[in-house]
């Protein structure tokens, strides 16, 4: 696999080059394609599995081109990698994708229930809380993923909260 490749995977074809805040940048990426699927009709049973395969590509990239981004970048966890954002979003995402607009809930309240993910799932990503932050210390690419792949988790049992209460 040639470098300019390895590079466009871990940094979701280069959102993670773009200045401030790559980790946001990174993170919109799968928000962009669950309102994409939301507008053109493709929710259920499409956006789940869209979601579980950009988590489980994004991982993959994470893990396995964890020695090529580390020399590249000279760091064990760039902030140009957003790949492990693109995975922990997907999955903070997934909790809603079962939900179709306009049958389950409203059009607006859907894209409140998406953004609101995000929210949440930069908050935990960026805050750390407990597990969250001891995954980091987990060896080579396991540690810069499992933090974001938690911090997904928890924002998604957030939204799965809040579903309950609409």
């Amino acid at each position: 696999m040639s470098n300019i490749i390895k590079l466009m995977a871990s940094t979701c074809w280069g959102l993670g080059l773009l200045p401030k805040a790559p980790g946001t940048w990174g993170s919109l990426f799968p928000l962009a394609v669950v309102l994409g699927c939301g507008q053109f009709g493709f929710v259920y049973p499409w956006l789940p599995i869209i979601l579980l395969c950009l988590c489980a590509a994004s991982s993959l990239a994470t893990i396995s081109l964890f020695p090529f981004y580390s020399k590249h970048f000279g760091k064990n966890d760039p902030p140009q990698v957003v790949s492990d954002e693109v995975a922990g979003q997907s999955l903070a995402l997934l909790a809603m994708a079962w939900i179709v607009p306009e049958t389950d809930v409203s059009v607006p309240v859907w894209i409140g229930l998406a953004a609101f993910a995000f929210v949440l799932f930069r908050f935990f990503d960026i805050v750390k809380l407990g597990i969250i932050e001891r995954a980091q210390s987990l060896p080579h690419g396991w540690g810069v993923l499992m933090d974001d792949i938690l911090a997904g988790m928890v924002a998604g049992g957030f939204i799965l909260l809040a579903i309950q209460f609409i």
